[in-house]
């Protein structure tokens, strides 16, 4: 044993818990701290290819021999988290799947066990023992064969001069530092006043802290001398407290600490029932892995390159009812990708991979495809289907008849899950590691395009990506029947696959010229707003960067400041929000960074984005990554444009029709969530107010001001208003109050006023807690489904989190169905009256139509017909139509 890790696991767990947010399993259960310290002692083994180590826990009432000496040690610590007991236990198992011994010592620290195993080792049996730990309590311990490793810090190794380089003093005067600066994290007093610059000066003259208690009269500082001399005895027992005990008992077999093989099946089963994905992937694809699994059933996979096979495939496939495929092309934006080949199967381990740019041409490879993909006999189906079909398209082949797609199967069983790519998924069921991407192009600016990569590497590629596809349709149609929510796939989901495939080749024209008018005139306020925060600060400082702005903020003594946890000033919108009123620098930041936000994120992007061969945006709409069900969009994201600021509107305003004599519509549903919460609810004074057209804002602001209709003002109106919209969203009184600007005790008055008039909203809100409690999930009116394992968690924070969500997915949910279903009634029906307008753009709730204006009667009335048809509720749904010459007209 030449070299000895000695991880920290208690301090990887600790900080890991409080650095990584919102990681639950499937059950609900906190996986933040667990997956901090795969991370870390992953990196060690792998960085130093550790082959011996071994990971140090606190031991069951670690605190009782330093609390008898000194009883209020740790006793401002909080009780420990009970999302994190778990954590810690399950940290351990896993450490004996991995093969890392592990010790836990009853009414021991952590660092009293690794002290003692890095003295035996390093004394004893001549090893180099790493002390894998950001705790600085060790570096006392440092000497030519003991090191500190902190891995957090780029694997810093901290030898002798580094414990001197940091703390100013050698490891041997480590415990009398210590005991003189104290440590608040474990609540070890030290001596008042004393900084840890004042103790290593001290020190360094007397050589020792016993030293400088024998000699206090040689201390020329009169007020330092008389605290060593007054707390001397606070001195000593702070020595005592902060000196690591070596006398621990440990095994003294190097065997022990000898890293032993992986528990491959049961590490597997381990690491999926925790949800890590990514570490998943990293163990299947191990030696060790491999070695172990089974081999897999042999796959026959074809290149087809001649005219002969590729007729004889073409002639098979035309026999068959579904069929799965999958593009390779040159890009990842559909429009303007190329095609490299394509891919077919219609049984698992069976596969055929037809090129573009071999022997056959592209040519005649788009002619024997085209009559096959035509058939509307014939289901196809891939994997994110809608960007296979948009490279088709391309060659002005259509797709005509979509049958399933498993992105969108997956997504409604799993509308909680983050990762749904082909890759992650034939891992989670399959354990099936598929070839890399990145294998085959390379990454970052070294990437080749796939054309340029060997044919029999891609064929093997992509005819794994048909494979795994036709697995997992297999396995995820049943599932989807199962479950019930074959109506939402077949009649909804997959149906507005081709819609939105249209409004995305369509695009959305951009008026280039007038958007770098306003990036000058931008450019301009900017400068001058510039110049107004730097006079006010009296210095030049980079405005962009929030450590320099925390180090203006001290300087100019603006109070309260806040740290973050590395103890950096926090300068973010919320800390802003909270001085503006006080120091007109803050005022002027804040505006600053909303108009440069707005500067860099559109004003200067989106014409980058513009597809020079139409002079369009043409987007991407997703349907598989909110789990309420809505579009998310991106490349770019139109849905995010701002409308409530000047700068937002005039952003807008660039968008406009391509052609002369055209205009926007825009049909938005009015207040769809909160009539949805009527409907749920069946309050009756919510039901009351839209089913008699009442401006339900002001009809809410006359309950909580207690005033008749007719006497509402605009400003009570505003603050119902965010009342009504708080509720769907689950706002205490601390989010109203910060969000209106009262007091927290005004802010719960207001929220207690609403639900003693709305009281069935209350019960509404109770009632789908608890069904979500009971089921583990939320549904929406057409039963969509959402997970909330998290509603059970022993962590507040995702507890309240879950409830939110149980609460308001089925508002949004069911008013993320119902605009889709709007969506595919109007373009059926604007393709069987030969509408020349088009569907651009969806946003939540609303639709926005490119037309000519000799279309727009006739299309307000198709468009509003079927937007306030398309689901019958307890009150009325009422659509908004505007038109204008853009979209900020509208």
């Amino acid at each position: 044993m030449e070299k000895l890790y000695i991880l920290d696991a208690s301090g990887y767990l600790y900080s890991s818990y409080f650095a990584i947010r919102n990681m639950t399993n499937a059950k609900g259960e906190s996986t933040n701290a667990l997956f901090g310290f795969i991370r870390s002692t992953l990196k060690v083994i792998k960085d130093f290819d550790a082959k011996h180590i071994v990971a140090v826990f606190d031991g069951p009432n670690n605190t009782k021999k330093r609390k008898e000496l000194y009883p209020e040690y740790k006793a401002h610590r909080q009780v420990m988290p009970a999302d994190l007991s778990y954590q810690i236990q399950r940290a351990q198992v896993l450490c004996s799947l991995m093969g890392i011994p592990w010790i836990s010592e009853p009414e021991v620290e952590a660092d009293d066990t690794m002290g003692s195993i890095a003295m035996w080792a390093a004394r004893e049996y001549g090893a180099h023992a790493y002390l894998c730990s950001s705790d600085k309590d060790l570096c006392q311990l440092v000497e030519d064969k003991i090191s500190i490793l902190n891995t957090s810090k780029d694997n810093l190794i901290i030898d002798a001069a580094g414990v001197f380089q940091i703390h100013g003093i050698p490891p041997s005067l480590m415990v009398d530092y210590l005991a003189i600066i104290g440590d608040s994290s474990d609540n070890v007093p030290g001596l008042p006043g004393f900084g840890p610059k004042t103790a290593a000066k001290y020190l360094n003259q007397f050589g020792s802290l016993d030293a400088i208690l024998s000699n206090p009269a040689n201390i020329s500082e009169q007020k330092k001398r008389e605290i060593f001399i007054e707390k001397k005895d606070l001195a000593l027992l702070s020595r005592e407290l902060v000196k690591i005990d070596l006398s621990i008992p440990i095994p003294k077999d190097t065997d022990f600490f000898a890293r032993k093989a992986l528990q491959v099946s049961e590490l597997r089963e381990f690491l999926k029932e925790m949800n890590f994905k990514t570490l998943l992937k990293d163990l299947e694809s191990s030696e060790e892995s491999q070695e172990s699994r089974k081999a897999e059933v042999d796959v026959e996979y074809t290149l087809v390159d001649n005219e002969e096979s590729l007729k004889k495939l073409m002639d098979y496939l035309q026999t068959q009812k579904s069929i799965c495929f999958d593009t390779e092309t040159t890009d990842v934006q559909p429009l303007r990708a190329e095609l490299v080949g394509i891919g077919f199967s219609v049984e698992p381990a069976k596969a055929w991979y037809v090129p573009a740019n071999g022997t056959l041409g592209l040519e005649k490879l788009l002619a024997a495809i085209r009559p096959l993909m035509e058939n509307e006999a014939i289901a196809f189906y891939g994997h994110n289907v809608k960007y296979d079909m948009h490279v088709l398209r391309n060659y002005g082949i259509n797709v005509a008849n979509i049958g399933f797609d498993t992105i969108l199967a997956y997504y409604l069983l799993n509308s909680h899950s983050r990762q749904s790519n082909l890759d992650v998924l034939s891992l989670e069921f399959f354990n099936k590691v598929k070839i890399p991407i990145g294998d085959l192009i390379g990454k970052g600016k070294s990437a080749i395009s796939m054309r340029d990569v060997a044919i029999d590497k891609v064929c093997a590629y992509c005819c794994e990506d048909v494979d795994y596809t036709c697995r997992l349709k297999l396995l995820l149609e049943k599932q989807i029947e199962e479950r019930g929510l074959g109506n939402l796939l077949y009649n909804l989901e997959l149906p507005l696959t081709s819609v939105l495939m249209e409004m995305e080749r369509t695009g959305i024209f951009l008026d280039v010229p007038y958007l770098n008018a306003l990036g000058a005139e931008l450019k301009d306020v900017l400068s001058v707003l510039k110049k107004e925060i730097i006079d006010l600060a009296g210095e030049e400082f980079n405005l962009n960067s929030p450590k320099q702005l925390g180090e203006m903020f001290q300087k100019l003594e603006i109070k309260p400041l806040k740290k973050t946890s590395t103890g950096q000033i926090k300068t973010d919108s919320d800390v802003l929000e909270g001085l503006k009123d006080r120091y007109p620098i803050a005022r002027l930041i804040l505006d600053y960074r909303v108009l440069e936000k707005l500067r860099s994120t559109y004003v200067e992007s989106l014409p980058g984005d513009v597809n020079p061969n139409t002079g369009r945006i043409h987007c991407t709409f997703n349907q598989f990554v909110a789990a309420t069900g809505r579009l998310s969009c991106q490349n770019p994201n139109l849905q995010n444009i701002p409308v409530r600021t000047d700068v937002g509107r005039g952003i807008r305003a660039a968008f406009r029709p391509q052609k002369e004599g055209w205009s926007y519509l825009a049909a938005d549903y009015s207040q769809i969530e909160l009539r949805l919460l009527a409907h749920f609810s069946e309050d009756p004074h919510l039901l009351n107010a839209f089913n008699l057209s009442e401006d339900v804002h002001s009809y809410t602001a006359s309950i909580l001001f207690g005033c008749r209709l007719e006497d509402v003002q605009p400003t009570m109106r505003y603050q119902a208003k965010t009342v009504n919209f708080g509720i769907i969203y689950g706002q205490q009184a601390y989010g109203l109050s910060q969000e209106l600007g009262i007091d927290m005790k005004s802010a719960a008055l207001f929220i207690e006023m609403y639900f003693n008039r709305y009281d069935k909203v209350k019960g509404f809100i109770e009632a789908y807690k608890e069904k979500a409690r009971v089921t583990g999930k939320t549904l929406t009116l057409t039963g969509r489904e959402r997970a909330i394992p998290e509603i059970l968690s022993k962590n507040s924070n995702f507890r309240s989190l879950a409830e939110r969500l149980a609460v308001n997915t089925p508002l949004q949910g069911t008013a993320a169905d119902m605009i889709k279903m709007a969506m595919l009634s109007i373009a059926k029906k604007m393709k069987e009256s030969n509408f020349k307008a088009k569907m651009i753009l969806q946003v939540h709730d609303e639709l926005i139509f490119e037309a000519p204006d000799d279309e727009l009667e006739a299309l307000s009335l198709l468009v509003k017909d079927e937007m306030e048809g398309v689901m019958k509720l307890k009150v009325p749904l009422v659509v908004d139509i505007a038109i204008g010459k853009n979209w900020k007209d509208c």
